[in-house]
């Protein structure tokens, strides 16, 4: 397969030209790909046997080493997420808190603990302890006015309403 077969060349024409076949040249580009397609598939089709080939021609020692090697790396990931989540929940951090800390050993974890928190601390120096209050609600009832009517006499009231005169 020469490489001149792969990369299509751009035609004389300009592409403005109205007797340009366009179905053609799609069917061209579609061909193409279904080519490259076909290559593509053929070449991880390949290379799966060859991971096949290489991890049967290791020995059972080799895999085992392997495997080992796997379970140390996930079980030293495992013990400092361990440490790390002690150290939050000793130190009272949130659990975004406790994502952000950075350290090899416990100790190296708590005080990068005590700077996230020192950073996070009022500027006052001394933490706030009083708990804010919810603030008080001054209700008024809708049903009622805020203030008494002047007049109550309702035939007072009843002459004091406008009439129309028809």
């Amino acid at each position: 397969m020469a490489d001149d077969e792969l990369v299509p060349q751009p035609d004389d024409a300009p592409d403005d030209q109205p007797d340009k076949d366009w179905q053609a040249e799609a069917a061209k580009w579609k061909a193409l790909a279904r080519k490259h397609e076909k290559a593509a598939k053929d070449n991880a089709d390949a290379a799966r046997r060859l991971a096949d080939i290489e991890e049967s021609g290791k020995s059972e020692q080799e895999r085992f080493a392997e495997a080992r090697r796997a379970a140390e790396d996930r079980a030293a990931a495992a013990e400092r997420e361990s440490a790390r989540l002690r150290v939050a929940l000793k130190k009272g951090l949130t659990e975004t808190q406790a994502r952000r800390l950075v350290g090899d050993s416990e100790d190296d974890l708590e005080a990068d603990a005590d700077e996230l928190l020192a950073s996070f601390a009022p500027a006052g120096g001394e933490p706030d302890t009083e708990l804010p209050r919810r603030p008080r609600e001054r209700l008024r009832p809708g049903a009622r006015p805020a203030a008494e009517p002047e007049e109550t006499d309702p035939t007072k009231l009843a002459e004091a309403v406008p009439r129309s005169a028809f």
